[in-house]
């Protein structure tokens, strides 16, 4: 490990119970800060609602100042409750479809959260799954708190632990096999992440906004290397929310998750030509082994910045 990251991890890794909720909402009334926080979802009626209720509860009301001004679902098109329970759980619940409806949208999540800059307003944007278990607050005011108690962090990640199942520590498959290794070889001033890939993150809009966005699964890489680059690795920061309990995904879903990061990663080293950017997997059918063959995930959407909408909004 290079020896600047050592000194990272110790200067820029945290945990949660670091910074007392009493004290960030007197440093948040004295800066006038606001906070969004904006919960992806696609298809997600089981865990949804817990999570909008815990925010709601814990970060918003009953408080002298609430922690979170804005909580925001974006539905990306679910079949199911999802919208329905976000809403009654407390959420503004918008469509993807709905913001920015000039440019088609693409499927990814890296879409929905790059058009969640355009559905909310607050100085900090603050990115939560929704698919996650035994929620804890902790995971909104952890990694939040960096950025009201430091102007130099611009970029926080949670850490935690992920359990597959009865086995601690084994899941992040992806990140193990595939951005961790990436990282460490190519941006070795990240391998101090725990959990480089984790979709609990809290980042100043004032860099979000100045950044591309992958429109899949790419999008924690990219956004990860891009501010690297754009703010320089002491303005990122993680801290320690606990465990991470989840939905897990299968291998072949895996799988396409692993070629979209590593396309990712390929655009960030080369701006190259993918010859073929798709993926053929196999499941097998009454007569054998059936190919089946996906379209990895190339689209990247501009810094927000760039966006006539977005520029009319803040002249308004």
């Amino acid at each position: 490990m290079l020896e600047e990251v050592e000194r990272w991890l110790a200067d820029r890794s945290w945990s949660a119970a670091d910074r007392p909720l009493d004290q960030l909402l007197d440093l948040k009334r004295a800066a006038g800060t606001t906070v969004s926080v904006v919960l992806p979802a696609l298809d997600e009626e089981a865990t949804v609602g817990a999570i909008v209720e815990v925010i709601r509860r814990e970060l918003i009301e009953g408080l002298p100042v609430p922690l979170v001004d804005e909580l925001v679902v974006v539905d990306s098109g679910s079949a199911d409750r999802t919208a329905e329970v976000a809403a009654k759980a407390g959420a503004r619940v918008v469509h993807r479809d709905e913001i920015l409806p000039r440019i088609p949208a693409l499927p990814g999540k890296g879409e929905v959260l790059w058009r969640s800059l355009l559905a909310t307003t607050g100085d900090i944007v603050c990115f939560v799954d929704a698919d996650l278990r035994d929620f804890s607050a902790s995971f909104v005011s952890g990694i939040v708190g960096p950025l009201l108690t430091d102007p130099g962090v611009q970029f926080v990640k949670a850490m935690y632990d992920r359990p597959l199942g009865d086995a601690p520590g084994q899941g992040g498959r992806v990140t193990e096999l595939v951005a961790r290794p990436l990282l460490n070889l190519h941006w070795p001033q990240l391998a101090g992440f725990v959990q480089p890939l984790g979709g609990e993150y809290a980042v100043r809009r004032s860099l979000l906004e100045r950044l591309p966005f992958p429109v899949g699964y790419g999008v924690e890489l990219g956004l990860l290397v891009d501010a690297l680059h754009t703010v320089g690795l002491d303005a990122l920061a993680q801290v320690d929310v606990g465990v991470r309990l989840h939905r897990h995904q299968g291998g072949q879903a895996l799988g396409r998750m692993a070629a979209a990061i590593y396309r990712t990663a390929q655009v960030r080293l080369s701006r190259g030509h993918l010859v073929r950017p798709e993926l053929t997997q196999f499941e097998r059918g009454p007569d054998g082994f059936v190919p089946r063959t996906y379209a990895v995930d190339i689209e990247e959407r501009p810094p927000m910045l760039g966006v006539k909408e977005y520029g009319r909004r803040h002249v308004a």
